[in-house]
């Protein structure tokens, strides 16, 4: 494997309603070749305004590892099967500084742009 532009890696922030939800999100990225892999963290308490309320929710957050050329279509996927109106999808550049070069490039070949 050649070194790989490190701009070409994009980590998604997902949150999910619940471990089901998360699993069913993740496994459709993989299986469809829009992410290499997804991460599922233990449930979180998320605090929040909407509609006027303070609202005080259990999520499960997922790390969604793709590249920048199929983020776009990995965050439309995550919108259509996700259960929330406003689902929060946020993309993080990865910095080159202390990422494993191999495990870029594994991540760019697992998935298609």
């Amino acid at each position: 494997m050649g070194a790989r532009n490190v701009s070409d890696i994009v980590f998604l922030y997902v949150t999910a309603p619940n471990a089901e939800t998360a699993a069913r999100i993740a496994r459709t990225l993989v299986e469809e070749k829009l992410a290499a892999c997804v991460n599922i963290h233990g449930e979180m308490r998320s605090i929040y305004e909407w509609d006027g309320k303070v609202e005080l929710k259990l999520e499960t957050p997922l790390f969604v590892k793709t590249t920048a050329a199929a983020a776009n279509r990995a965050r439309d996927r995550v919108i259509a099967l996700h259960p929330y109106d406003t689902p929060c999808i946020a993309a993080l550049p990865v910095s080159a500084h202390g990422s494993a070069p191999a495990f870029l490039d594994w991540v760019a070949q697992a998935t298609n742009p």
